[in-house]
């Protein structure tokens, strides 16, 4: 049984590894998705058959079935209902619940003996508790943060306020004393106070970023949901969780170092630097917003050789990539060449443009990375703006005292004509005013971006 157990492993291991791999092309993702969900099976129905998994006691399976009918419910409910739009938030919450599971294993596993000093265990187990506790906590209220800001329940910008570093490293050095108390004592009071500080600093640690830097604080707290879980792992010697953690938090690190390069920005900065605190860019804007109507935008369009369109959460938002994959088939039955220019922190997630535009089933090859498009702006007679804000704003390139200053954007104010679709003439999330909607070639399209676009199709159906 053990020779069986450990083979499993190896098998539900190597199914995660070439499920990320393959995650990494729209393609082959949903069968990449199928073969990590294939190897958690495997992983969880081997562990439920070790009987060594509860030291020699029996295991309560109706307990087991009943956890795992109401996670399907709650998983089957949230594929079901929830729209494109709340992806980021959803990612944010089940980042948060791995955290929390983390947690939860490693009180259980304290809980379990009573006390650790007067215990067999060694002291790496206390370790691992301690390290599965803390960071797992961090992600939990870390991720509700992050989730709240999302969703606009708390608001996008950073909440930053005098001595804010200084608390917040006085709580994470209070933490691992009480970690290395716990270590040295095994004292129930010690756990308790990691638990309860972890808790608070992921709520300390979260508030002071804005809304701009979202989808890298995702891609950290799905890192460390990643770490948390490989710390349960040491706890309860499970070597298939161990893997899994080291997979996600690796692969999560790496997204978040493509963020931050896409940003350019250091992570330090990211957590530290209290972006989106404030409202706006210290550039004077000049000129003034030139509104367009769809009929005048259709005759633009209808002479176009050329168009690039450059998705951002206002089409998350009107749920019209369906609606922007109508427009282009017009576009190039009309004799137009067609791309969609995908920032790599455009939305509010990593990769949201791209789930959105690949559930449209829009051609993969059409998808076109921000260094190739900005290649060729110059000869690009329209440039489509959908609700995209700090990724194609030129403040980043122009204004040295802009909060974005030196982040690479796509270039679409180098494109002949710019036509930017927006619901109003507010600033984007991150609270930054967009000086590319006051150039002499932009011209802003108000309304639903859904039905701006459906109303350019009927033009060209007339």
């Amino acid at each position: 049984m053990e020779y069986f157990i450990n083979i499993s492993y190896i098998v539900a291991s190597a199914l995660f590894i070439f499920g990320i791999k393959m995650l990494g092309s729209a393609d082959t993702a949903r069968r990449g998705n199928l073969t990590s969900s294939i190897g958690m099976l495997i992983a969880v129905i081997v562990t439920l058959l070790n009987r060594d998994v509860n030291d020699g006691n029996s295991l309560s399976f109706g307990l087991i079935a009943v956890g795992l009918l109401i996670g399907a419910g709650i998983g089957v409910f949230a594929a079901k209902k929830v729209q494109m739009t709340g992806m980021p938030e959803l990612v944010a919450l089940f980042n948060g619940f791995g955290g929390l599971a983390s947690l939860l294993v490693g009180w259980a596993e304290f809980a379990k003996e009573g006390n650790f000093n007067n215990s067999e265990y060694p002291v790496f187990t206390a370790v691992a508790v301690v390290f599965a506790v803390l960071v797992g906590g961090i992600t939990f209220t870390g991720s509700l943060i992050a989730y709240l800001k999302l969703s606009g329940k708390l608001g996008g910008a950073a909440t930053v306020f005098p001595g804010q570093k200084v608390l917040n490293a006085a709580v994470f050095l209070t933490l691992l004393g009480f970690g290395v108390v716990f270590v040295v004592t095994g004292a129930a009071w010690a756990l308790y106070l990691v638990i309860a500080l972890s808790l608070l600093l992921g709520v300390l640690g979260v508030i002071p970023i804005g809304g701009g830097d979202m989808p890298v604080v995702i891609s950290f707290l799905n890192s460390f949901s990643g770490i948390a879980a490989s710390a349960a792992g040491f706890v309860i010697l499970n070597n298939v969780l161990i893997v899994a953690g080291c997979l996600v938090g690796a692969s999560g690190i790496i997204l978040t170092v493509i963020m931050c390069k896409a940003m350019n920005r250091t992570l330090a900065d990211v957590l530290f630097g209290g972006f989106g605190s404030s409202s706006s860019t210290s550039q004077e804007v000049e000129g003034e917003m030139k509104a367009l109507t769809v009929e005048d935008a259709f005759y633009v369009l209808e002479a176009a050789q050329s168009v690039i369109f450059v998705p951002g959460y206002g089409m998350a938002v009107a749920q019209a990539q369906h609606a922007v994959k109508e427009l282009a088939e017009i576009l190039e039955d009309n004799g137009c060449e067609v791309r969609h220019a995908i920032h790599p922190v455009a939305g509010r997630m990593p990769g949201h443009m791209n789930v959105l535009l690949a559930e449209a089933d829009v051609p993969y090859e059409q998808l076109c990375e921000m260094d190739d498009v900005n290649a060729i702006m110059e000869t690009v007679d329209v440039a489509i703006v959908i609700g995209a804000n700090d990724v194609v704003n030129p403040a980043a390139a122009e204004d040295e005292s802009s909060p974005i200053y030196g982040m690479p954007i796509i270039n679409v104010h180098q494109a002949k004509s710019v036509f930017a679709l927006k619901r109003g003439q507010g600033a984007g999330f991150s609270g930054l005013v967009n000086t590319l909607f006051f150039r002499e070639k932009t011209r802003m399209i108000y309304g639903d971006a859904k039905e701006t676009i459906t109303g350019l199709v009927s033009q060209f159906k007339d």
